[in-house]
């Protein structure tokens, strides 16, 4: 039995199964139906809603160090469903398990850190020119919170917002993907055994016109957090506007990748191929525009292509795979197109740029590098999602960064260089949110994730994690 089995929507502290319409959890492995799970009405989430208003002010009264306490409860239940919560989310995404099991363990981090901070919420005194006067600044909860969270990663992003949310004090209103629900149900059940008042986490599951648009009317509903595409978010914030909703979203990226001359190759090499192919490139992070100094060029490519080749494919839940499908038969498509696109533009495909052979009727797709690809090409321009890697080449540092730059997006971006002062130099001068130097390990609990222009607004994780959940209020003190 699985959490599908199992669990349901939570409302008001309880698991409901109501009788009604039902999604379909579609295996990208086998392409066939996983199971069915209920789908919330507009009533189940007015339900939720109402429920959240109810629990706000005996959730926010409690003290950081009792909301701590539950947290911890929770990542510790959440740390003895290892094994459990892994092989959900490679059955539902079919990554491999390994990556799965650090997912679940990257979220209980999450559960860990914002306990903490949780203890740290506080304020300061500012003098005041008023004779007799004094400011005080403290912090309270924004209210009720709805969030919103994409299939790619169905553990961490949600483990993202409701984390420092519940630390801050904030009922949350968790609407995960419908393709991958199951691993969202067994993190609300280990919330709800720490013992939180009742409606402080809701979990709904429907379509947009049932989930989405009661949380977005309702007044009751204060923040929005969203990680999902630049489209949704630029509507979120549309619909954000009609109840001054405040809003924090992690949208997508176009991550460009340079290789000096001089970066340490093999290093790299495993660092960049491990990425790249990572959740079958399905990585809002993951490099997207490589571009390799042309002394290195063709060493660089050879190294990618023999390590590409080498990959085992498969069903995530098979130890010995290195990668897995794409989510669904649109997201195959879409790779089709990108990869067709750019070889009839004059691209040159050296390792895969087919479905592969004898895997049955999943969305898996080989790993495939292109090379002699232009700026202008598709998949180039845009977030690909999937497991391509699109390599060129440059000249001069001037070349290259100003060819990095020119996106709209500003999620990520990375440099292997050897050369301190061109590190310092090259990370100063990259537009976006986050800089990996010789490194791809952005994503921490500790450190802020989060980008820039088109690709989103605020941080999740790190101290800075806190701040979109809490409202500064300022007191004026005279005696």
């Amino acid at each position: 039995m699985t959490a599908h089995d199992k669990y349901g929507l939570f409302i008001n502290d309880e698991w409901i199964k109501p009788d009604g319409p039902t999604i379909t959890v579609t295996s990208p492995v086998t392409g066939k139906s996983i199971c069915t799970v209920p789908a919330a009405t507009t009533a189940h989430t007015d339900a939720a809603i109402a429920a959240a208003i109810r629990a706000l002010p005996q959730l926010s009264s409690l003290s950081g160090w009792e909301r701590a306490d539950k947290l911890h409860l929770a990542a510790d239940d959440m740390e003895a469903r290892i094994a459990e919560a892994a092989h959900m989310i490679s059955l539902e995404t079919g990554k491999p398990i390994a990556q799965a099991t650090r997912e679940w363990v990257l979220s209980c981090e999450q559960f860990r850190w914002y306990a903490e901070e949780a203890r740290r919420i506080c304020g300061r005194i500012v003098p005041s020119r008023v004779p007799g006067g004094q400011f005080e600044v403290t912090s309270e909860p924004v209210g009720i919170v709805g969030a919103f969270t994409a299939w790619n990663f169905p553990a961490s992003l949600p483990a993202r917002k409701l984390a420092p949310a519940l630390a801050a004090g904030c009922p949350v209103i968790l609407r995960p993907s419908s393709q991958t629900p199951g691993v969202a149900m067994v993190m609300v059940n280990c919330l709800r055994k720490a013992d939180f008042p009742a409606g402080s986490v809701q979990l709904v599951i429907g379509k947009t016109a049932d989930t989405y648009d009661p949380i977005m009317a309702s007044e009751a509903v204060r923040k929005v957090s969203l990680t999902g595409s630049t489209r949704i978010g630029q509507q979120m914030i549309r619909d954000a506007a009609d109840t001054m909703k405040k809003v924090s979203m992690e949208l997508g990226g176009n991550a460009p990748l340079i290789i000096f001359d001089d970066a340490d190759l093999e290093a790299a090499l495993d660092a960049a191929v491990a990425t790249k192919f990572g959740n079958c490139g399905q990585v809002c992070v993951t490099a997207d525009r490589i571009y390799v100094h042309e002394g290195l060029h063709d060493a660089f490519v050879s190294g990618f292509v023999a390590r590409a080749n080498a990959m085992v494919l498969g069903d995530g839940l098979d130890p010995a795979v290195q990668m897995g499908p794409l989510i669904n038969a649109g997201r195959l498509d879409e790779i089709k197109s990108i990869v067709n696109d750019a070889i009839a533009s004059g691209a040159t495909c050296v390792a895969g740029g087919a479905v592969p052979d004898g895997l049955g009727e999943g969305y898996f797709y080989q790993p495939t590098v292109l090379t002699q690809v232009t700026d202008e090409m598709r998949v180039m321009t845009g977030e690909n999602f999937g497991p391509v890697a699109a390599i060129a080449t440059f000249k001069t540092e001037d070349e290259v960064m100003t060819r990095a730059n020119a996106s709209q997006m500003g999620l990520s971006a990375y440099a292997f260089t050897a050369d301190p002062a061109r590190a310092r130099r090259v990370a100063k001068g990259l537009k976006a949110g986050m800089v990996g130097i010789n490194s791809f390990a952005l994503a921490a609990a500790e450190a802020p994730f989060g980008g820039t222009k088109f690709s989103g607004m605020g941080r999740e994780g790190g101290v800075e994690g806190i701040a979109d959940y809490l409202e500064t209020k300022l007191t004026q003190l005279v005696f």
